[in-house]
């Protein structure tokens, strides 16, 4: 039996638990920084399947690391799994698949390592979709835990099969103001609004808007504005993403938008604070190399599989662990009809058998994709090579 007939029939064997989980994660729906439950769930069966499991770690109290390292030598190989919930609509963005499916995909190449060498790790990463504490793929990176990773592998759930998507690059931001209260009516004029400067803001983004290229986003909401009309507003803030198409060009965005923040306190009298609260999300460094040996194995394993991708308007912390480590994060297809993230549909669709059967192929293909780079260093080394002409573009 090969090695790969050797994972194929490790997850036949064990993908209706994996199944289970995924379910029982969909079923009890957490936000970012409160998935006590779909941590548990993952990390407790990667302990059953042998893997040395940490909880807790990165900063990020449900987020795990679950390690199994051969005797022999050989590349290491990170599975980054998501479990977090979207505010209001739960798994609207098909997370109880991703963590479900890297974690089979994890175990599934473990049942070989020790024969092939090398290390197998799962790094549990909440709160992708951001919110408290989130993007923890970012602490993961600052921390170390990809200094040794060799390759990095996720595949995200959506309506067909393709290889990865560029990302845009994200600075989420909260702004503040502090002014000085005063009867609206009877003294205005003793009174600093800081609403007036969280207001002119967003007239400052609005003239900004001509001034920057296409592909740039910056979107925000006023998540405190005062406490009555006839108070003048002591306090007000929003919170604010920024986007555009790398990290190096959001990074100059950000310097526009401080200066924004600046001359709203001069023009309003009230003193702004500028705080990053949630991790800053990178741009996707794309290795085609990488995305085509999965992309074979997946027509290996019958099923089609878009080759270009697509220009995405949307983002990902796996971008950070990217700029690190040669990454894919290809996708997968959950339903036959066609679905948008964060929607209804999208909800439904991965807790459908057919959504919770896609993750059979899906963790195979990753599984298989790991195998022929930790068999083959000539094709380690190219794909790593690969990586590092889009890396130099981008930095």
């Amino acid at each position: 039996m090969s090695y790969k007939e050797k994972i194929s029939k490790f997850i036949d064997e064990h993908i209706d638990e994996y199944k289970q989980i995924a379910l029982k994660i969909h079923d009890k729906p957490e936000v970012s920084n409160y998935e006590f439950e779909a941590c548990k769930l993952l990390s407790e069966k990667l302990g059953e399947e042998g893997f040395d499991v940490k909880v807790d770690v990165a900063g990020h109290r449900t987020g795990f690391t679950a390690t199994y390292k051969s005797r022999k030598k050989g590349p290491v190989i990170a599975f980054l799994a998501e479990y977090d919930a979207l505010v209001g609509i739960g798994h609207a963005c098909g997370h109880n698949l991703f963590g479900a499916n890297s974690s089979l995909a994890a175990a599934g190449l473990k049942s070989v390592i020790d024969e092939v060498g090398g290390e197998v790790r799962v790094y549990g990463t909440p709160g992708e979709e951001g919110g408290e504490n989130s993007s923890a793929k970012g602490s993961f990176v600052r921390e170390g835990f990809f200094k040794d990773v060799d390759i990095a592998l996720c595949a995200h759930p959506a309506d067909r099969n393709a290889v990865s998507s560029n990302l845009l690059a994200i600075i989420p931001l909260t702004v503040r103001f502090f002014g000085k209260p005063a009867h609206s009516a009877a003294s205005p004029e003793q009174g600093i609004n800081a609403l007036d400067a969280v207001i002119q803001v967003f007239n400052g983004v609005n003239a900004l808007r001509q001034h920057v290229t296409p592909d740039v986003r910056i979107h925000g909401i006023i998540t405190s504005g005062g406490d009555a009309p006839n108070i003048v507003p002591e306090f007000a803030e929003a919170k604010f993403y920024l986007r555009a198409n790398t990290k190096k060009q959001v990074e100059e965005l950000r310097i526009k938008f401080d200066n924004i923040v600046k001359g709203a306190g001069l023009q309003t009298g009230a003193r702004g604070e500028l705080i990053q609260e949630e991790n800053s999300v990178d741009d996707m460094v794309m290795t085609r190399t990488l995305d085509e040996i999965y992309a074979k194995n997946v027509e290996d394993l019958g099923y089609e599989i878009d080759h270009f991708g697509k220009k995405s308007i949307g983002s990902s912390d796996v971008g950070n662990v990217s700029y690190v480590v040669p990454t894919i994060q290809p996708s997968f297809r959950i339903s036959l009809d066609k679905i948008v993230g964060h929607t209804e549909g999208f909800k439904q669709a991965s807790c459908s058998e057919y959504g919770l059967e896609s993750i059979r192929f899906c963790s195979k293909a990753l599984a298989y994709t790991a195998l022929e780079l930790i068999l083959d260093k000539n094709l380690l080394e190219e794909v790593k090579k690969d990586y590092q002409e889009s890396l130099k573009k981008l930095i």
